[in-house]
């Protein structure tokens, strides 16, 4: 089973782009991030005609997340849980068929710029929320990816140049611990298990010519369960959809299990 993560930045505004990629690269799974579209407005005939089931969280003009599988969904939920207040559409979650199958969680991770100050610490919290819903899920001892765009760095190696991204809440020495604290608890990075190496990005500046230039970062992750991680095929960075014309300014992230 092939999974994948997509920030289409705008589920509208890049119809074109996801027509082609579905059409192509035949994702099984795919989460899609930034959709900025309510659920009423989402093309969903563009999706359900390729032969996808379609759940969506969305949210006028921001946000908005999407879960597309060619296997039915069950246990939708929509929302992170932990602040009822909260009403930023950045998490769904669901089974890929019936109870006991996989559990995927598609997320938009807060941004948190500038910091320090209340987004960031919003982001903070969120991350927060987000190991203790995480750690809840392990205990079901399924397979499970928590796949989506973390505006997180990890580590240097994630970057282009490091040194640009010193004072940004993407790279900050707080987002990059509530990070690892989230792998402590046992996920692993599908990417990095299959490609330790330096020089794999997700993202790419529209300004300044940085996608022409590879001044890239990796902030776009599947984080595996054990379960999940133990039938790991492969994983890696899909770059061309980057280059096709109007594209996102993420590209999509992979990772092939035995499932």
């Amino acid at each position: 089973m092939r999974i994948a993560t997509f920030n289409i930045n705008g589920i509208k505004a890049r119809g074109d782009v996801l027509a082609r990629w579905l059409d192509e690269s035949k994702p099984d799974v795919a989460v899609l991030q930034e959709i900025k579209s309510i659920d009423a407005n989402v093309p969903r005939a563009l999706i359900e005609d390729r032969g996808y089931h379609l759940e969506t969280h969305g949210q006028k003009g921001f946000n908005g997340v999407a879960i597309l599988s060619r296997t039915p969904l069950t246990d939708v939920r929509r929302g992170l849980p932990g602040d009822d207040g909260d009403e930023q559409a950045r998490w769904i979650e669901a089974t890929v068929g019936d109870a006991g199958g996989l559990r995927v969680c598609g997320l938009y991770l807060p941004n948190g710029n500038p910091a320090p100050g209340p987004k960031f610490d919003y982001k903070l919290a969120w991350m927060a929320r987000m190991q203790a819903h995480a750690k809840t899920l392990l205990t079901q001892e399924v397979p499970l990816v928590l796949a989506g765009d973390y505006n997180v760095i990890p580590q240097p190696d994630d970057a282009a140049r490091p040194e640009a991204w010193a004072k940004d809440a993407l790279f900050l020495p707080e987002s990059r611990a509530a990070f690892r604290r989230l792998l402590a608890l046992g996920f692993y990075d599908a990417v990095r298990l299959r490609h330790p190496e330096s020089g794999i990005y997700s993202f790419w500046d529209y300004q300044a010519g940085a996608w022409s230039r590879n001044d890239g970062i990796r902030i776009d992750h599947l984080l595996l369960s054990p379960q999940a991680a133990d039938r790991l095929r492969d994983a890696w960075v899909e770059t061309g959809p980057r280059g096709w014309d109007k594209p996102s300014d993420h590209t999509p992230v992979w990772a092939d299990l035995d499932l």
